[in-house]
């Protein structure tokens, strides 16, 4: 079965975006972007809440066309229009999107069906499903013990309010390290995994 791993940009005291959602503290770079590529470029699946998917939707289908695109742009624009996406949202339809799947309900249900899902391009069914950003969503999914691991990159910040990683968490939540890096603009990067036993 596969894993779903939630990828997060993190302050040093736990929040993941302003109480505003401002994201301006953020710290990225080349180096950043080069790492995260070639690691998202194994998944075949990306998981949204619908406020992310409807910013990604509206920038990363055409970002790699406009003439200033960034090899970043180039290569994430890339892989945004190529990955199955599934948004989890009570008010989006999925009529007419494109290689997008909507998840409204039976939310344990159907993200377990998703883990065993084998996308059509091909994937072995062994690849991570990469939730990116999308709090609320985290929020709904680690209640469920849906989320396997954490990859986090935590910016050298303290913002002192925002929106939590970790809200309403009732029972403790075991992890192991399987990496660990330190990034030259300050960011350093957590991997866990969820200990189920």
């Amino acid at each position: 079965m596969r894993k779903i791993i939630s990828f997060m940009h993190i302050s040093l005291d736990g929040f993941v975006a302003g109480l505003n959602g401002e994201m301006d503290w953020i710290n990225v770079d080349e180096e950043i972007f080069d790492y995260v590529g070639k690691r998202i470029n194994e998944g075949d699946t990306a998981l949204y809440g619908r406020v992310t998917y409807q910013m990604m939707e509206n920038y990363w289908p055409t970002a790699g066309d406009k003439p200033t695109a960034t090899k970043h742009d180039i290569e994430h624009s890339t892989w945004y229009n190529k990955v199955h996406k599934v948004v989890l949202s009570k008010t989006l339809k999925d009529a007419g999107l494109a290689n997008t799947k909507i998840i409204s309900d039976n939310l344990s249900d159907r993200i377990n069906e998703i883990k065993q899902f084998r996308p059509a391009s091909g994937g072995s069914g062994s690849k991570d499903i990469l939730l990116f950003g999308s709090p609320t969503a985290t929020h709904s999914l680690l209640q469920l013990n849906l989320i396997d691991g954490f990859w986090l990159f935590v910016n050298p910040i303290i913002l002192g309010h925002g929106i939590p990683l970790f809200e309403n968490i009732k029972d403790k939540i075991k992890l192991n390290l399987l990496t660990t890096r330190q990034f030259n603009c300050g960011v350093t990067e957590l991997n866990y995994i969820v200990d189920k036993q």
